[in-house]
């Protein structure tokens, strides 16, 4: 049998089985798609058909319509996958989703919301896994991230690094952010009205990731996430509740250089978050 004549007839097989049209593929016993290929090919041949040719119970469609080879123009009998000839089917529903990383950064835009926007040279949005388990919140972006528009890649950054590589940690496996996404000026602290406006963001990344931890790096995160005004070397080390997550608060790394003695503070919290990763959930 000619190998084009079988593949058109194949073609012809998918598509009426995706229309519905079941009784395309009653067959008498015994028969087999070859046989049917056999009829078909039969009735290409120079002499006129006859009923012998194409008996009524081996291939019946609708309203006995005459099978006709499909025009060389025809759309629908093209090499289309069958997935894709459910004329009559509609599109199966989107699930609705919770909000995206992409989603929220889209929102944010070119920001100008804040007074922030004037002096900044990149928005440093976040990096990281979208879905990681373990979620780190610094204060807002310095130099080097307001240059690179990442976060955590200066001094402090580096420390970051080597303590998540103490605890046996990669950095590509948390999600890594601030409470403000442009550089104050002079790297001074965020003031109330910019935490206000740029905290929802914030709050919009920790939801499209739901980590198991929320590290709160230094007081500013610890007082936007939790609401604690108290020193940060009152509180760190203590595990609150977020939602359905955890949070840490412990010192920002940036307190660490300019300390370096204090070093161990990192330490012991980061063994915390180790044991409460490595623990069932």
């Amino acid at each position: 049998m000619d190998e084009h004549l079988r593949d058109e007839l194949a073609a012809w097989f998918e598509f009426y089985r995706d229309m519905g049209i079941e009784d395309f593929y009653r067959r008498p016993p015994g028969s087999d798609p070859a046989a049917i290929a056999e009829i078909a090919s039969r009735s290409q041949e120079p002499e006129a058909p006859s009923a012998e040719r194409r008996p009524r119970d081996s291939v019946s469609l609708v309203a006995d319509a005459p099978v006709q080879s499909p025009s060389a123009d025809s759309r629908l009998f093209q090499r289309t996958p069958a997935h894709a000839l459910n004329l009559f089917e509609a599109p199966p529903p989107v699930p609705a989703g919770r909000e995206t990383l992409a989603d929220i950064l889209r929102d944010l835009g070119d920001c100008q919301r804040c007074k922030l926007a004037g002096g900044r040279h990149n928005i440093v949005f976040g990096q990281g896994n979208p879905h990681a388990e373990l979620v780190f919140v610094g204060e807002g972006p310095g130099a080097d991230e307001d240059a690179q528009g990442l976060p955590f890649v200066g001094r402090a950054g580096q420390l970051l690094n080597r303590m998540l590589q103490f605890v046996g940690i990669k950095r590509e496996d948390v999600y890594i952010c601030n409470v403000v996404k442009c550089r104050p000026p002079g790297n001074r602290t965020p003031e109330p009205d910019e935490v206000a406006t740029c905290s929802p963001f914030l709050f919009r990344q920790i939801e499209a990731i739901r980590p198991r931890l929320v590290c709160c790096l230094g007081a500013p995160a610890v007082k936007t996430v939790l609401g604690l005004k108290d020193g940060i070397l009152k509180i760190r080390g203590k595990f609150y509740n977020y939602g359905a997550s955890k949070a840490l608060a412990t010192v920002h790394p940036a307190y660490i250089l300019r300390n370096p003695r204090e070093e161990k503070i990192l330490r012991e919290d980061f063994e915390k978050i180790r044991t409460f990763l490595a623990a069932p959930r």
